[in-house]
């Protein structure tokens, strides 16, 4: 294999789609007969692929071990970069087909579960009324999450908050509104019964809580540690609020989430809140977007409608 430089020229002339398609089943499957399937190829097909894109960029991409092809160093950046071009071709291909049939435009948005119970599905309502035609495409996850996905293209920005000090590198940050948290149980809980309750006496209840890297589940684990207890045991992590709400209604585990999220089952009487609060405070979650990046004509007007939304609901 050749070791000479690969230049733009040589690449914007030779690097097709097939080639980042095949490396994106190659990253996910680790085989490549599984990647040849995926792709629907035959694998000597997809074997020579590699091989020409190997060739090109004057590089080995992966490890050919006994029982998987494993990603070298060099191969890893190639791979992000394969799954960001596809990630923004998908969302090309999206816009152009929904402007074809006459609609506004395509958006792809990522949201932590607290902004779904006000802000985000406010600006949703609000931008509709005023571009019906625009389709909108939210998905819900963690911020540790969504960022990963935003740095991959998966989305034109995100909702939520920084998890690690080196995003700030790669993203520019608007904060929205701050986040109260809120401890809940079913409304039939036994602790319901308690007119005061300290950290202590919860470590022996099963939880449900947000994934590690997640700001929400930092903060419990720095209130249990300053309180000087362990964390509970009997955990399980769930990135979606929405599951663990249906979970909370049939046991006696215990959450912690957003007030936005859990204040109108609270108010209907389904849930029930726990009188304790933690002395720390969430920072503000926001719109995130990648540094790189000019945000599209729909995508500036929804996150103008966010900060909209934010403005109406301080309002009430």
């Amino acid at each position: 294999m050749h070791t000479a430089l690969c230049t733009f020229q040589a690449l914007s002339r030779q690097l097709k789609f097939r080639h980042l398609v095949l490396l994106d089943a190659l990253a996910q499957t680790k085989n490549m007969r599984l990647a040849a399937e995926r792709i629907n190829v035959t694998q000597p097909a997809a074997t020579k692929t590699l091989h020409d894109l190997e060739e090109l960029l004057g590089i080995s991409l992966f490890d050919r071990l006994p029982r998987e092809m494993r990603p070298t160093e060099l191969g890893i950046l190639v791979i992000r970069y394969a799954q960001r071009a596809l990630n923004d071709l998908e969302r090309f291909v999206g816009e152009i087909n929904v402007k074809k049939d006459g609609g506004y435009g395509y958006l792809s948005i990522g949201a932590i579960s607290a902004s779904l119970g006000n802000v985000v599905t406010t600006a949703i309502r609000i931008i509709k009324q005023r571009r019906p035609l625009l389709t909108v495409r939210l998905f819900e996850q963690s911020s540790d999450q969504l960022l990963v996905g935003l740095e991959q293209k998966k989305f034109n920005f995100i909702v939520g908050r920084f998890t690690e000090i080196h995003q700030k590198n790669i993203f520019n940050f608007e904060a929205l509104i701050d986040e109260t948290l809120w401890v809940v149980v079913d409304s039939r809980h036994p602790l319901l019964k308690r007119k005061k309750i300290n950290i202590h006496e919860l470590r022996d209840w099963p939880w449900i809580l947000q994934p590690p890297a997640s700001p929400s589940r930092q903060l419990l684990e720095e209130s249990f540690s300053q309180a000087g207890i362990p964390m509970p045991a009997n955990l399980t992590e769930m990135p979606s609020v929405f599951p663990a709400l249906q979970l909370l209604q049939s046991s006696n585990m215990i959450a912690l989430q957003s007030r936005s999220a859990v204040s109108e089952y609270v108010r209907r009487g389904v849930l029930g809140r726990l009188p304790i609060e933690f002395g720390h405070k969430m920072s503000p979650y926001g719109i995130l977007a990648r540094k790189d990046e000019i945000l599209s004509e729909s995508a500036q007007e929804f996150a103008a409608t966010l900060r909209e939304a934010v403005r109406e609901i301080c309002v009430e």
